[in-house]
């Protein structure tokens, strides 16, 4: 057997190949399948945070900032701990990003106040020294798309398995439920009663008064998303 091998190199060489591969697929497959699961501690976005996150993505904000932070000293005395697989299992899209002229935000709601967000974007260069950020006033008057935002969490329940009105693992070993609405004026109730507990730490008194109306501008939307982002 061992001499026809040796005098059919080509076929000797197709049939390492495939042994290699079938035990590449046996042994990294499986691992790749257990990394992208969530992460202990991973919870699904709120209505409010999802309605943040698509004010992130609409005013550009993963051009300049990543949420992927490598697993290299450097990286982790700035930000935290390395990003894992299954931290982004509800992530859709990801938001990795492959440019850095700003910081990573990928556990920014970990060290940054609803204040600091807040006066951060209304005027960056006031707050970081020598930052190009540009401002974000806009974001004060605009109002969040709640109805969007809702449509969004039906279709990742429906069609994502994401585990909304479940029971979610925490890492402290108990468990937390993310809710979400039956209906549309239910969802923006849900999303209202959200915004009234962040601009209790907001200062901007035209911002108070628009949630207090019962509207929800977007930079309250925004600072609900980056506030999860831990």
């Amino acid at each position: 057997m061992f001499h026809w091998l040796e005098k059919h190199p080509f076929l000797f060489s197709v049939g390492v190949f495939l042994t290699i591969a079938f035990a590449g697929l046996v042994e990294i497959v499986p691992n790749f399948a257990q990394a992208a699961r969530p992460t202990i501690g991973t919870k699904p976005y709120t209505l409010l945070q999802l309605a943040g996150r698509d004010v992130y993505i609409k005013n550009s904000c993963n051009s300049c900032h990543s949420q992927l932070i490598r697993p290299f000293k450097a990286e982790t005395d700035r930000y935290g701990h390395y990003s894992l697989s299954g931290e982004y299992a509800y992530d859709r899209p990801f938001l990795w990003g492959s440019e850095r002229t700003g910081p990573d935000l990928h556990r920014i709601g970990n060290y940054r106040t609803t204040q600091w967000h807040e006066n951060h974007m209304m005027d960056p260069a006031k707050i970081v020294q020598g930052s190009i950020m540009p401002a974000y006033p806009w974001l004060f008057k605009n109002k969040a798309d709640i109805n969007t935002a809702y449509a969004e969490q039906l279709t990742d329940a429906e069609f994502f398995a994401v585990p909304y009105n479940k029971p979610v693992p925490l890492k402290d070993g108990k468990t937390t439920v993310i809710p979400m609405a039956k209906s549309v004026a239910s969802a923006n109730a849900m999303a209202l009663k959200e915004a009234k507990a962040v601009v209790k730490d907001m200062h901007n008194q035209d911002v108070k008064d628009a949630v207090a109306r019962g509207d929800i501008p977007e930079i309250v939307a925004l600072i609900a998303y980056l506030n999860s982002l831990k």
